[in-house]
């Protein structure tokens, strides 16, 4: 039996994958959720290597995400980022957003303080998906909105494509 041991993961089997493993992690002060989803029973050590190493450059690929969220926000053509912050805006109400927006702030409008709340709250991982290698979930707060930006990226990190998911 090959075994392989990853970072918050443990040891796992190669030649006999469970589907899905999952784990809580620390990340910037606060809690996200790191899943592996496997399609197949086995996976060989070189793309055991590519989750290994995507594991510990979560932090790198979560600023190259932001800057992403960041070029959406700004680009008069993005529209993912912007209706992901005008929809909490017209539909959750203000005390429900009250510890992320403060409403009298004259200096910094409501969407611009919405969208410096905007944290990662997962990464699930894929790696013998021919699609996409990482999904990550960007969201406001889990406890007030089951919405998230969602981000899709190669094994390298790079986006693949952004969306709005529930």
């Amino acid at each position: 039996m090959k075994e392989y041991t990853l970072q918050h993961f443990g040891t796992l089997s190669t030649k006999n994958l469970e589907e899905y493993y999952v784990v809580n992690i620390e990340f910037e002060g606060d809690e996200i959720e790191i899943d592996l989803n496997f399609e197949k029973k086995t996976i060989d050590t070189i793309t055991m290597d590519k989750v290994k190493n995507f594991i510990e450059n979560i932090e790198k690929y979560d600023k190259l995400n932001k800057t992403s969220i960041l070029t959406d926000y700004n680009n008069e053509d993005g529209d993912i980022v912007k209706s992901y912050l005008e929809h909490h805006l017209e539909e959750v109400q203000k005390d429900a957003l009250s510890n992320l927006i403060i409403f009298d702030d004259n200096t910094t409008e409501p969407e611009l303080q919405l969208l410096k709340n905007l944290k990662l709250v997962r990464v699930g991982l894929y790696p013998d998906n021919e699609d996409n290698f990482a999904i990550f979930d960007y969201s406001i707060g889990v406890e007030i909105t089951n919405y998230v930006i969602v981000i899709y990226t190669d094994e390298n990190g790079q986006l693949d494509y952004m969306a709005m998911e529930s």
